[in-house]
């Protein structure tokens, strides 16, 4: 397990233009901001990264983005996720934030775990509760199933909270990129599965799947689990607007639910989404729709040809300062009173962009609790 790692992460509308190539003799027909930054991914031989389009979102001018509608849905936002060793990741965030002419880069400690997964202990750190993000490829297959079946059959046989899978549309494996394309079996393209469990579960679970997937590739960090099936087991932790080093501190928190479960007559996410946007209590919301997983002890589940409802799991993501997160969690305590998982954990380094207007940095604070 290599402990000096980072994950950056962007947050942007998908049909952005890359600043240089907006700037350019390109002009408009230039290269997306997506496409640019896999390219340097995949130049710079990103150990993992993997873009996700969501499904509904929102940035700091409260532009709607959602698929509940067509002419909102003509620029879903996206996420771009990327994990390599510190020094590999330092030498892109630069170059990655000055690509971005609107949107969030945020940069977390992260463990990444290899093919030489052999032996392993959680941190003591990581003791509370783990996220546990694995990556496997679209059409890789395990036992004769496809790998996300046998990864969720696996977490949740070790008892985890959960487990959700998210298809990417391109990424990184190993260093080399592999894209979704259309005739085309997109084998290796990037599936990313996200699981929460307590250090035991986890410690116990990825030998496991080391021994499982023929090349292992998967991170994991410490989470606080807030809530759980409706019952609250504690608050995000209250955390100082800087560090020591007047550094900013940030947080972030994620609600994993089903599109099955409502609040107010509509999916759970849509409701969070739509009184995040109108308290203006959040800067911003990301929500990604899964293919596939599950949620305490109900068995793994997905899409089915025939049914009234979707039962796939879908995750909504926010990232704020610890003030705002806290205001937000009100809202989020609220929408989720009966159903789904919620967890918070903060956010070392966090850079908004909006043309030139930039706030906070890419410094990573220093804070323990």
């Amino acid at each position: 397990m290599n402990d000096d790692c980072l994950e950056l992460t962007t947050y942007f509308g998908e049909r952005q233009r890359s600043v240089s190539d907006v700037a350019g003799p390109a002009g408009p027909g230039g290269r997306f901001l997506a496409e640019a930054m896999l390219e340097l991914y995949d130049r710079s031989e990103v150990a993992t990264s993997v873009m996700l389009r969501g499904i509904a979102g929102f940035g700091p001018h409260h532009l709607l983005r959602t698929d509940e509608s067509l002419s909102q849905s003509e620029d879903p936002p996206v996420a771009v996720a990327a994990v390599d060793t510190r020094a590999k990741i330092s030498e892109l965030i630069d170059e990655v934030v000055e690509m971005t002419q609107r949107g969030l880069v945020t940069i977390q400690r992260a463990r990444l775990v290899g093919e030489e997964a052999g032996p392993f202990t959680v941190p003591k750190e990581l003791k509370e509760a783990v996220k546990l993000t694995i990556y496997v490829g679209r059409q890789e297959r395990v036992l004769g199933v496809p790998a996300h079946y046998a990864v969720c059959d696996l977490l949740h046989r070790q008892g985890l909270a959960g487990a959700s899978v998210f298809l990417g549309v391109d990424g990184t494996a190993f260093g080399q990129r592999h894209r979704a394309r259309f005739f085309s079996r997109n084998v290796d393209v990037p599936v990313m599965i996200i699981a929460v469990g307590t250090g035991e579960q986890v410690t116990r679970a990825v030998p496991e799947l080391a021994g499982l997937l023929s090349r292992p590739l998967l991170t994991v960090d410490w989470v606080r689990v807030c809530k759980r099936d409706g019952t609250l087991l504690a608050r995000p932790h209250p955390l100082p607007a800087v560090d020591e080093q007047g550094l900013m501190l940030w947080q972030k928190l994620t609600v994993y639910t089903s599109e099955a479960t409502r609040y107010d007559g509509v999916p759970i996410h849509r409701a969070l989404i739509r009184r995040l946007r109108q308290s203006k209590t959040a800067s911003g919301a990301t929500a990604l729709r899964g293919i596939w997983g599950f949620h305490g002890d109900h068995a793994p589940h997905g899409d089915k040809l025939i049914q009234l409802s979707r039962r796939v799991p879908v995750t909504t993501i926010i990232v704020d300062t610890p003030e705002r997160i806290a205001r937000s969690f009100d809202i989020v305590d609220e929408v989720t009173g009966r159903d789904g998982l919620v967890t918070s954990e903060m956010v070392p380094a966090l850079i908004e962009i909006d043309g030139a207007k930039r706030r906070g940095g890419t410094r990573l604070s220093q804070y323990r609790y």
